[in-house]
């Protein structure tokens, strides 16, 4: 027997099945699910981060990007720690991902959470933690992490360049890749201000200073009197691959909304940080930012990365829990 079904009722019943795939990608992810199979695991984490972070400042900024670019790739499920092997090229390998660096930090870090809980914490929610710590030790914001998730086998230096979006993006390319994982204009304006922290090799955005059209140009988006200082002082060659520069210039170690004020005078360092004054849209949510306070901008991040920790996780029956997070078991 054929049952009618009223458009109506077939359009919220699809919403509901939706939802539903949503949910189960996300719902098995709780706070505090160690609770009882590793009740020290987030206290252990902690502790190292806040033992040896602040020696290295830097590390912050480099971790938080290592987290971005797992999420991007299969969902955060520590495939960006996994090593290449005689047979596979891992995300390690791939353009986004060769300057990443803080793997051995992952790596040490796991190996004490083994010593205290054999076989029970994932290597993804080891950086979904860490990267929160290592922020909060920073001065930075804190935020809800939900643990739970297990562990990928597979890693594709072709999967994370197809997904990572490079520095030299516009804004559709970011919108596009930020959509494909579930996130919004919104989420990409605040998660961009990860930039706040850190610094950037000159080779990822020296074709703006010398060769922007392949004509030996300058990127007009750039601000000139700033694009005059980077070529003086900081990446006087073209093809200097070994220079970093502060991406916030004079407050790259505190997290702050500088970032969004130096985008507004032109001196994103990226094309893809300028990309975000080039809508109407995503440079209404940068003034915004910036006529709200330092805690606003905080409880937004936080969000933002909330949600970003939920993208494609695997949970229940699905995925590993990898002993060493540099092998794929």
């Amino acid at each position: 027997m054929m049952i009618r079904m009223f458009p109506g009722l077939r359009a919220a019943l699809s919403m509901v099945f939706v939802f539903g795939l949503v949910a189960s990608a996300s719902g098995q992810l709780q706070m505090n699910y160690y609770a009882k199979s590793c009740p020290r695991a987030e206290k252990l984490v902690q502790d190292y981060v806040r033992e040896h972070v602040p020696r290295s400042p830097n590390l912050a900024a480099a971790i938080l990007r290592m987290y971005f670019h797992d999420c991007f790739v299969r969902g955060c499920d520590g495939s960006v720690l996994i090593n290449s092997t005689a047979n596979n090229r891992a995300e390690k390998e791939s353009i986004p991902n060769q300057t990443v660096r803080g793997f051995d930090f992952i790596d040490r870090v796991k190996s004490i959470l083994e010593a205290e809980c054999p076989g029970i914490v994932s290597c993804a929610d080891v950086l979904a933690l860490v990267t929160r710590e290592c922020i909060v030790v920073t001065g930075g914001p804190s935020w809800r992490v939900p643990t739970g998730r297990r562990d990928g086998v597979i890693s594709s230096a072709t999967e994370a360049t197809n997904n990572i979006p490079p520095p030299s993006s516009n804004l559709t390319t970011l919108q596009r890749a930020f959509t494909n994982k579930g996130l919004d204009l919104k989420d990409l304006v605040i998660l961009s201000g990860s930039h706040t922290i850190g610094l950037s090799h000159c080779s990822s955005f020296s074709s703006r200073l010398y060769n922007f059209t392949g004509k030996g140009d300058q990127d007009p988006a750039m601000d000139p009197k700033y694009a005059a200082i980077l070529k003086s002082k900081k990446c006087r060659n073209p093809n200097d691959n070994n220079t970093v520069v502060e991406m916030d210039p004079g407050s790259f170690k505190t997290f702050d909304l500088s970032y969004y004020s130096l985008l507004l005078k032109r001196r994103g360092i990226h094309q893809s940080d300028s990309a975000l004054i080039t809508s109407s849209s995503a440079k209404a949510y940068v003034t915004e930012l910036l006529k709200g306070s330092q805690e606003n901008f905080y409880a937004e991040f936080a969000l933002a990365m909330e949600k970003m920790g939920r993208i494609e996780v695997k949970t229940g029956s699905a995925g590993v829990i990898r002993k060493h997070c540099a092998l794929a078991n």
